[in-house]
């Protein structure tokens, strides 16, 4: 009996440590993290080819919903091998503003070297045709997603930042080039693909998780502070098809619309349209746009295996698209 209670003990006390190391491993870093993220990174490369090679093109149409290719852009506009001051696998997640009629476009790096993304930025005269420039913003994990926006007259990015349990938010300080931190706006979970926008007076997030099955919304009226959990969070729950964000929240005819991505069966097959019919501190209701998806996977070329990303901009008379597509 004695002997059957050491064993008790002793089985408890090591489940307890390893839990403890466990959560220390993936809240502080501290080793074996690099290592074990190294090779789990590596062997999804290799498991998963949803996650690359992804490449960013340009598409552009009269209205927002009926994007396409056209002949007077090379697509893809950039690529992995575009990117000269580090050894890049493929590039992402493509965010875009227009200053001053330049245009400038933020994605997401992924690091070959350290296999974590960093967030690299191109500029462009026309939209069309694309130079790459720099990294501009580097951390110790993985960066994507780079949402950027102004606001009273200053530029900031909230990228994807999971892997640090936070929603993170840059300022830039020289744009478009040196941006600085300036706090988290929401902290503890592994949010993913944090989408910001400004609707009657009020800040609004929505966010999702890793599994891609689940859609929360977050309201404010201070951009920096006092973010709250809207009261029917999860919005959105166990459905990998419309819960990733997949870009920028746009406003079209006066309708709201979001954009989501399609992660069934697999990651980044298409993006969806929904509109947003009811937004309140208290309420929340959409519907969708169209069955048929704003973009996706075309069967040959650069984004035949899949898209994911779409951020849309009213230029003129028409629309402008930065979208991202996989070829496997």
């Amino acid at each position: 009996m004695r002997r059957y209670l050491l064993f008790s003990i002793i089985l408890v006390v090591t489940l307890a440590i390893g839990i403890i190391y466990g959560i220390s491993i993936q809240r502080y870093k501290v080793f074996p993290y690099k290592q074990i993220k190294n090779a789990y990174q590596y062997l999804s490369h290799w498991v998963d080819k949803s996650y690359g090679p992804w490449s960013i093109g340009i598409y552009i149409h009269s209205t927002p919903f009926d994007l396409a290719d056209s002949e007077d852009i090379l697509n893809p506009v950039l690529t992995g091998k575009d990117v000269d001051d580090i050894d890049a696998e493929y590039v992402a997640d493509p965010f875009m503003i227009i200053k001053d009629g330049r245009y400038y476009m933020f994605f997401e790096v992924m690091n070959r070297e350290t296999n974590q993304a960093d967030i690299g930025y191109a500029e462009s005269e026309d939209g069309l045709k694309w130079k790459y420039k720099k990294i501009v913003i580097d951390e110790k994990y993985h960066l994507s997603y780079p949402c950027v926006f102004e606001w009273q007259g200053n530029y900031y990015l909230i990228p994807e930042s999971h892997e640090n349990l936070s929603v993170q938010i840059y300022m830039a300080s020289s744009f478009p080039e040196e941006w600085k931190f300036i706090g988290n706006i929401l902290n503890g979970h592994r949010y993913t693909d944090p989408t910001i926008f400004r609707y009657n007076n009020k800040w609004w997030l929505f966010v999702s998780n890793i599994f891609s099955d689940v859609l929360n919304l977050y309201y404010s009226e201070e951009l920096l502070t006092g973010w709250k959990p809207h009261p029917m969070n999860p919005i959105i729950k166990l459905d990998k098809n419309i819960s990733r964000p997949g870009g920028k929240v746009i406003v079209y005819d006066d309708h709201i619309y979001r954009l989501t991505q399609d992660d069934d069966p697999s990651y980044g097959i298409q993006v969806f349209a929904f509109e947003i019919t009811e937004l309140s501190e208290n309420s929340y209701k959409e519907k969708i746009f169209s069955e048929e998806p704003v973009v996706k996977k075309t069967g040959k070329g650069w984004n035949a295996d899949g898209m994911h990303h779409v951020d849309l901009h009213k230029v003129g008379d028409g629309w402008i698209a930065v979208v991202d597509g996989r070829n496997e």
